[in-house]
């Protein structure tokens, strides 16, 4: 008998980047009991650092594309979670989705606003990645 996964959503303002990589680190980490997506406000195009960063874990998640969440919304998508990965301002504009559903909000830098050397800005997004996957496993052990 296979377990119902609970359908995750994190959204964040691009989809280019903190949304994209709480995806996959759910995915990849409890992909057995949850089903992650993610989307943005005013999608983008996806951050090729954060690609990189992503690699170094043994994910790859370069063929993926920035989606709408408001496209998400329209069709009437139903998750257990909508989880919000950018600053609070931003998270107020996300679209609340029918059903039965718990808002969480994580607050995370935005890789595309970091600024210094080449090596710098990637060791940033190394920590952003770290955060992301941190809060990922503490809602996994919460969650699953």
């Amino acid at each position: 008998m296979t377990m119902k996964k609970d359908k995750v959503l994190f959204v964040c303002v691009h989809n280019s980047a903190r949304s994209q990589m709480a995806e996959a680190l759910l995915n990849h980490l409890a992909g057995e009991r949850f089903e992650a997506r993610s989307a943005g406000l005013e999608p983008g195009t996806l951050n090729p650092l954060v690609v990189e960063v992503m690699q170094e874990l043994g994910i790859d998640i370069s063929a993926n594309q920035t989606k709408d969440v408001f496209e998400m919304f329209k069709r009437g998508e139903i998750y257990s979670y909508v989880i919000t990965v950018c600053d609070g301002a931003n998270a107020e504009r996300c679209p609340v989705f029918p059903g039965i559903v718990s808002r969480l909000h994580w607050s995370f830098s935005d890789p595309a606003a970091l600024q210094g050397t080449s090596e710098e800005v990637r060791a940033a997004v190394r920590n952003i990645r770290d955060e992301i996957r941190a809060a990922v496993e503490g809602f996994i052990a919460e969650y699953a």
